[in-house]
């Protein structure tokens, strides 16, 4: 039962966090936009709501469908920030689903989600939030989350770093091929 109500309470505080807070922030954010004389990332017209409706629906299905497979397959929830855990942590390594497309398909969702959010919005301000966001998730993966990973899972982690890429479900690559 304790498991259940860590369970509970790690998904009460991300949904609070990343379904209410930061999207409330991109909207704060956007009405900043006076600074830089009006908004000025695309036309003001219908077409903005296409592209903003593929990156919410894109985002929403990889930060359900990731969420699902890590409690189904890992065995454990998301939230966990610094070594500290809310829920309980994963038990198995989870390599199938959408993390065969990323180590952190939540975030991607997330992530994805937001821009879709700041196209909405229609807002240069929010776009340079979503843009130091994206930096300060990268450095909390490699700081926290990597490291717990490499600790709990070792070398089998270690070669699924090398096959997927960390956020976006496609590997970039650098260099002579």
């Amino acid at each position: 039962m304790k498991t259940l109500h860590r369970h509970i309470l790690g998904y009460l505080i991300g949904f609070s966090l990343f379904i209410v807070v930061l999207p409330y922030g991109f909207y704060t954010l956007s009405r900043l936009d006076f600074i830089f004389n009006g908004n000025v990332l695309i036309s003001r017209d219908l077409l903005r709501f296409i592209p903003a409706g593929i990156f919410v629906v894109t985002g929403a299905v990889f930060a359900i469908w990731s969420n699902l497979f890590l409690l189904t397959v890992g065995k454990g929830g998301p939230t966990d920030a610094f070594g500290v855990s809310v829920s309980p942590q994963t038990q198995k390594l989870v390599t199938t689903g959408p993390y065969k497309y990323s180590r952190n398909p939540m975030v991607f969702g997330a992530l994805s989600l937001y821009a879709g959010i700041v196209i909405f919005l229609y807002s240069i301000t929010a776009c340079i939030a979503w843009v130091i966001l994206l930096i300060l998730t990268i450095v909390f993966l490699k700081k926290s989350e990597e490291k717990r990973l490499i600790r709990d899972f070792g070398e089998e982690y270690l070669d699924y770093k090398k096959k997927v890429s960390m956020i976006f479900p496609f590997k970039l690559k650098f260099g002579k091929h």
